[in-house]
């Protein structure tokens, strides 16, 4: 199994720790923002490629590594809900950090504007709730807690006022394979 991903995105984080937990073998192999536009349909990280499977979403291959390890994945809807709304935050966080590095003022166009704004309100929703590993699917958990270090990382939000989610963040980063997967400061 070959999972094809950057060090720092937190989708490829969330699988690599999703495969270190199954125990499954798998080879990293470091892909380059062109290679992936290249080797993946997406044109985006991760995706996997497993003998003639060929995954191409982080949320598909997570669903592959847990039912080839026999774990069950977000089978209630609430929890498959907030990983949704996870999902949509990193990929606005994303796409503002991606649209930044490539020059656009991101300040004042509008839909960057909305994203941001998106961003901010989605926090402050997830802090409200004061998830935490107890009270959370697994996955829920792992793509929440890689979302906000990727964030804080790219220097595209703080947690500052929203202690439930520091407070999360911080459990998160004493997990040996949390500490395993953190990209490269």
């Amino acid at each position: 199994m070959k999972l094809f991903g950057s060090y720092t995105s937190p989708f490829a984080r969330h699988v690599r720790i999703a495969l270190s937990e199954s125990q499954l073998p798998f080879e990293f192999i470091e892909t380059s923002f062109d290679d992936s536009a290249e080797q993946s349909p997406t044109k985006k990280v991760p995706f996997l490629k497993d003998g003639n499977i060929t995954l191409s979403d982080s949320t598909s291959i997570l669903r592959y590594i847990r039912e080839k390890s026999g774990v069950l994945f977000l089978t209630d809807i609430m929890q498959l809900e907030l990983y949704c709304l996870i999902n949509t935050l990193a990929d606005s966080t994303i796409n503002l950090v991606i649209l930044e590095k490539n020059g656009l003022d991101t300040q004042t166009n509008t839909y960057c504007i909305r994203q941001a704004a998106r961003i901010q309100d989605g926090l402050d929703n997830l802090n409200h709730r004061q998830l935490s590993k107890d009270n959370m699917d697994i996955d829920s958990y792992w793509r929440l807690a890689c979302f906000l270090d990727y964030g804080l990382f790219r220097n595209a939000f703080d947690l500052k006022g929203r202690q439930h989610l520091q407070a999360l963040l911080d459990n998160a980063r004493l997990d040996s394979l949390f500490k395993l997967t953190e990209p490269p400061r």
